[in-house]
C-alpha cells in the first residue's frame, strides 16, 4: 500500500481537488473535496474511510485525516493552517 494508491482512490471517489498522503508509520492525510460541504467533520472522515473501504481493514493500519472543502482548504492556506 504506497501513497499514491490511496491518493489515487480518494481523488478518483470524492472528486477530491487536493489529496496529500504522508506514510510517518502511519498514514496521515489532507482531503479536499467539494463533497464535505455542510457535512460534520465525522461525517466527511467516515466519507474518507469509506472510499478507503477494505484499504481500512488490511493494509492501512492506521489513518489520520482532516477534510476540508475547497473553501476551507484555500482559507487555511492562507493563514498558514494546513500543510499539504
Amino acid at each position: 500500500m504506497s501513497t499514491d494508491e490511496i491518493e489515487v482512490r480518494l481523488r478518483a471517489a470524492l472528486g477530491a481537488v487536493h489529496v496529500a498522503v504522508e506514510d510517518e508509520s502511519r498514514f496521515r492525510a489532507v482531503v479536499v473535496s467539494e463533497r464535505f460541504a455542510g457535512l460534520s467533520r465525522v461525517v466527511a472522515q467516515r466519507l474518507v474511510y469509506e472510499a478507503l473501504g477494505e484499504w481500512m481493514e488490511g493494509p492501512i493500519h492506521a489513518f489520520a485525516v482532516r477534510t476540508l472543502t475547497p473553501e476551507q482548504w484555500r482559507a487555511a492556506q492562507a493563514t498558514g493552517g494546513v500543510s499539504g
